[in-house]
């Protein structure tokens, strides 16, 4: 099989399944004040330095979780109520009309069950949030702001975000800025103290280390409720026993993908671009959407007029081809990118659309294989959606 659906999840790395192992073999909660309680609490500690210093971040501005969805709720909801604890007038949440439902849903959580005002700011054309239009959206109550959360790159088409500058807008007023960076961490350049953040996300399982294990990033002089409670743990942010393997996984896979990002970016850049215009060149009237060059350099996400994603993925999944509609979270609900729809497409294109992203194991022959069988599989359903259509 070609896998190029590497922004759902990529393959776990020798090196961290190794290093996983051989912790796992050991007993030890970190909590305990014992000799494995201590031997456990100082691998956890190593790999809290080792993951602050992949990231650019102090430390004890690392706080483990059980992933991105869980640091997204963290950071959304408890800055949130911390804020509005501080100033009952801070009710507006602003966030990007393209994030991860991992923000959307706990956004529009908070409306339905706390008394946020979610505000959805715009993108352009290629799915850019300007810093002008930030500015816009505080300016007419700022007082009213409890925070701002714009992804670093989307999941589906790869746009990167002006983080620093929009960063830079919201400290205008003294408004926390969460971004998550899921997508972003091993490919982009991600500094968490250049990048003027008070809040961001990152996982393992898009870095090829473990599921379940993940991160948010907070700084110290930025409240957060905490949404579990319990032993204290983590800043008291985030109780719940460590798992020490899933902490070495994470800082370890981090450690290697920051490492290794320049020499990775510039061959995942080459095959995207010969991906590109493989597609382009079969089928000519499809449509890539995202920035042109401010992008994930794996990332292509392309939408083919007169198809249903669903079929089009069905059909190179039969011949050995693996990819996504979109978000691997949305997976198996038919229903239009509001990423696509939120950039302006019509619905019938946000529907047509098909997401290929390249990771580490990704190579030549990945490509050549969309590109030989892309232009087939187009025709084929393109014939069964008019098929359909004259049956209805």
């Amino acid at each position: 099989m070609a896998y190029l659906d590497h922004a759902a999840t990529t393959p776990m790395l020798e090196e961290v399944i190794s290093a996983m192992s051989a912790t796992m073999s050991e007993v030890g909660n970190a909590s305990s004040l014992h000799a494995a309680g201590r031997r456990a609490r100082r691998t956890v500690e190593e790999s809290r330095e080792r993951l602050a210093a992949s990231l650019d971040a102090g430390p004890s501005e690392i706080i483990f979780t059980g992933g991105g969805t869980e640091s997204d709720n963290l950071a959304v909801k408890g800055i949130y109520l911390a804020r509005r604890a501080e100033n009952a007038a801070r009710r507006r949440i602003l966030v990007s009309a393209i994030e991860h439902h991992a923000v959307l849903d706990a956004v529009l959580w908070l409306g339905s069950h706390e008394q946020a005002q979610v505000e959805l700011l715009p993108v352009d054309e290629v799915g850019q949030v300007h810093p002008d239009t930030l500015a816009t959206a505080i300016a007419r109550d700022p007082g009213s702001v409890a925070l701002v959360s714009v992804m670093w790159a989307n999941n589906e088409i790869g746009t990167v975000q002006p983080i620093s500058e929009l960063a830079e807008v919201a400290h205008q007023w003294d408004i926390p800025f969460h971004t998550d960076a899921v997508q972003a961490v091993g490919t982009l350049d991600v500094s968490f103290a250049r990048s003027g953040v008070d809040a961001l996300t990152v996982t393992a399982h898009k870095l090829g280390g473990p599921y379940g294990a993940g991160a948010l990033l907070l700084s110290r002089d930025v409240n957060c409720v905490p949404l579990l409670h319990g032993g204290g743990q983590e800043r008291d942010v985030r109780s719940g026993t460590l798992d020490t393997a899933g902490v070495v996984g994470l800082s370890l896979a981090a450690e290697l993908a920051v490492g290794r990002r320049s020499e990775m970016a510039q061959r995942l850049t080459g095959l995207r671009n010969t991906l590109i215009a493989g597609i382009l060149r079969e089928v000519p009237e499809a449509r890539i959407n995202g920035h042109p060059t401010q992008r994930l350099p794996g990332n292509v996400h392309a939408s083919f007029r007169g198809c249903e994603g669903d079929s089009l993925l069905m059909l190179l999944d039969a011949k050995g081809v693996e990819c996504s509609t979109g978000s691997a979270c949305s997976a198996g609900v038919s229903q239009p990118s509001h990423v696509l729809l939120a950039m302006g497409a019509d619905e019938a294109t946000a529907r047509g659309s098909l997401r290929f992203s390249l990771g580490h194991t990704s190579t030549e022959s990945d490509v050549e294989a969309v590109v030989g069988a892309i232009g087939g599989v187009v025709e084929r359903a393109r014939r069964a959606g008019l098929a359909n259509a004259v049956r209805r």
